[in-house]
């Protein structure tokens, strides 16, 4: 097995992805990273590692003329060639001003609604560590605070989409294509968007695996274009940075990494609940010392806190049921439930 597979189905366990029986959207534009997501899934499949409906999403944006149409027939292919569903839809979009995020905000709003119609809990991107470090330069250059800082998270809820506009109205369904909504009904549950490569693998690595298997990826000629800022720090501030420290990609993603564990650390302290969503995104390390900050304020002390009481709390995070109890000393416990791990004293009052 390829060590860009290892990794994968490593970090799949990590997050508490579905292994069967499940439906799950991959969105893929035909570039190397959601190339490579989408052929280390179908070796997972073949392996019989992984048993799901995969739906491979593509959002056409029309940007780029016959590029944008030969994108889509190059992952359209991919998808067959896995043995992959291969749903499509197409946008129109008119004039530069703010089109890096128009374009994202109706994608995602094609993804929520592919999810929505195949009922499906996860979304998947192929986001690496080099897009982590440029949307962090990108969020300091903007003057975003330590929310914005902390970049983009491993795991989160794919919310909004249903209710804000992207200023174009025509969005067309392509020949396999779910049908295409702009709206979303208030009442959809949003499905988790999960980023299975952002922690571990970067764009070397996806070009690499693609190589390896003789997959001639797609490159996006608006890549080449200075005129986007995230385009300008890929190709000039970001090597100008590693003349000074090499590793600068790595470095920006661990601090990113600092910056969200510190917020999540507040948080916890501050609540009586924390988010699973925010618990999977940790390593384990942040997420055992994340506990017993959090377990310190609730119960006034750590006395007679061991591993084994992190260890149960942290089994919940994985557990696919709720209602599950983590036992601790002197009576009280952490439930989980609704998402989330309450935690209960229950010590009886005199």
């Amino acid at each position: 097995m390829h060590k860009f597979v290892v990794n994968l189905i490593t970090e799949w366990r990590k997050l508490g992805l579905p292994y069967a029986g499940e439906t799950i959207v991959v969105a893929a534009s035909g570039g190397a990273d959601s190339t490579a997501l989408v052929l280390a899934l179908s070796d997972l499949t073949e392996r019989k590692k992984l048993d799901l409906r995969i739906i491979v999403a593509h959002f056409n944006h029309k940007l780029r003329g016959k590029e944008s149409d030969d994108d889509e027939r190059f992952v359209r292919s991919l998808a067959k060639t896995c043995g992959f569903t291969f749903t499509n839809a197409k946008g129109e979009f008119k004039g530069k001003a703010n089109l890096e995020e128009r374009a994202r905000n109706a994608r995602y709003k094609f993804l929520s609604e592919v999810a929505r119609k195949r009922k499906a809990r996860f979304v998947l991107t192929g986001h690496t560590q080099n897009d982590q470090a440029e949307t962090f330069l990108l969020n300091l250059i903007r003057g975003g605070g330590p929310d914005g800082l902390s970049g983009m998270k491993v795991v989160r809820e794919l919310r909004g989409w249903g209710v804000e506009e992207t200023g174009d109205r025509r969005l067309e369904t392509g020949e396999e294509g779910t049908a295409f909504a702009p709206f979303l009904p208030c009442s959809f549950t949003p499905p988790l968007l999960a980023r299975p490569l952002l922690s571990w693998a970067k764009r070397a690595d996806t070009e690499k695996y693609c190589v390896s298997l003789n997959v001639e990826y797609r490159t996006d000629s608006m890549n080449d274009d200075r005129s986007f800022q995230r385009v300008r720090i890929r190709k000039d501030i970001i090597p100008l940075l590693a003349e000074l420290n090499p590793n600068i990609v790595e470095t920006l993603v661990r601090t990113a990494e600092l910056l969200r564990f510190g917020n999540a650390e507040k948080n916890a302290a501050a609540n009586d609940e924390i988010s699973i969503a925010d618990a999977k995104k940790l390593e384990k390390s942040e997420f055992y010392g994340l506990l017993r900050i959090w377990l310190a304020e609730k119960r006034g002390n750590t006395r007679g806190l061991q591993l084994k009481h992190i260890e149960a709390i942290a089994r919940l995070v994985h557990s696919p049921k709720s209602g599950r109890v983590a036992e601790l000393p002197g009576g009280d416990s952490v439930v989980k439930s609704g998402g989330r791990l309450a935690f209960r004293n229950n010590k009886l009052e005199n």
